[in-house]
């Protein structure tokens, strides 16, 4: 069953939603290619990550979200 921005690896809960949409876009295509979940997770986030961090209309470099708490 392929990903979606419902239904996604927990391991990518923590980047921005743009930076998840792609790697889920990413990870089914290389699911369709018979990568294992696994594989094709970790390539995905990585290949995601540096298609965020590539583009040059935005101006923030990291694709995680910020943590908006303070901490003490």
């Amino acid at each position: 069953m392929p990903w979606n921005e419902q239904n996604y690896p927990p391991s990518m809960k923590n980047l921005k939603k743009v930076v998840r949409k792609k790697a889920i876009e990413i990870a089914n295509a290389l699911k369709e290619k018979n990568y294992d979940d696994k594989r094709a997770i970790s390539i995905a986030m990585e290949q995601a990550e540096k298609w965020y961090q590539h583009r040059s209309d935005l101006k923030d470099d990291t694709p995680f979200k910020k943590n908006l708490r303070r901490h003490s």
